[in-house]
């Protein structure tokens, strides 16, 4: 083995790769997730100490917007992108791969519960990274599809069916939950029968292991409302609350939400 190639190695050129595949094209919170980790030897002998999976999601967090102690600046804020494992797995061994040598590792990760639904600015990865000593750790990130879990797909499709149509999904910061996050869905009616009197309609969806929380905030005027996180951050309570039992089936979950914002809202 050449001290040229070591050196090559060491920059990552010619170093040992990795490659994952997930075994399910779409995934879905509270059930598992199988993949196949795939290490392919470079043009070197390499020792490779670990191997670190992960699965990632991006939610937004309010910092403030400078640290300059100006006293005009001490209220400005700005939204700034945060990374969070929702998940992860570590090899519990360091091996040897060898020139042109191949290694399969299968890997079974849960997929939480609140995982955050991939549409709208909602976006979740998996991230594979081999650490080697002395060398530029090779990673491999595949993006992934993740579809609501059948509670909150009857929810979201039995609005859809009465005409409401989703303008955003973010995931944001909050407190009090498990993760530091909720996701919230934002709607617009375009036909039927919240078309004129609403002028959206915001979801948050939370999954526990007793329940289904819903809540709801409806703007009706065109100046907007001061928005559903905005309370769920400050001291005051949401006012529209339902929560549904998971032994209620999709179509029921639907058809109690439509039920609950007809009489509160």
């Amino acid at each position: 083995m050449s001290f040229f190639k070591k050196t090559l190695a060491s920059f990552g050129i010619g170093s040992a790769q990795v490659d994952s595949v997930l075994q399910q094209e779409v995934l879905y919170p509270g059930q598992k997730v199988n993949i196949t980790i795939h290490v392919y030897g470079g043009a070197t002998e390499q020792e490779i100490d670990n191997i670190d999976l992960k699965l990632y999601c991006r939610y937004i967090k309010e910092v403030p917007a400078d640290h300059n102690k100006n006293q005009q600046n001490t209220n400005r804020m700005r939204r700034m992108p945060q990374n969070y494992p929702l998940a992860t797995w570590s090899l519990p061994y360091a091996f040897t791969i060898h020139p042109g040598e191949s290694r399969e590792f299968e890997v079974e990760l849960d997929v939480p519960w609140n995982t955050p639904v991939t549409i709208g600015d909602a976006k979740v990865w998996l991230e594979t990274g081999l650490d080697i000593s002395m060398a530029k750790d090779p990673s491999d990130t595949d993006i992934v599809t993740v579809r609501p879990d059948p509670l909150l797909d009857g929810v979201l499709s039995a609005l859809e069916a009465q005409g409401m149509r989703i303008r955003q999904v973010e995931c944001e910061a909050v407190d009090g939950f498990e993760l530091p996050f909720v996701q919230e869905f934002e709607f617009v009616p375009t036909t039927g029968p919240y078309h004129g009197r609403w002028r959206e309609l915001e979801l948050v969806a939370h999954r526990d292991t007793e329940q289904l929380t819903l809540w709801f905030e409806v703007d009706r005027h065109r100046e907007g409302a001061k928005g559903m996180l905005a309370s769920l951050l400050g001291v005051g309570q949401l006012k529209r609350e339902l929560t549904i039992p998971l032994n209620a089936t999709p179509t029921e979950a639907g058809q109690q939400v439509l039920e609950y914002l007809e009489s509160t809202c």
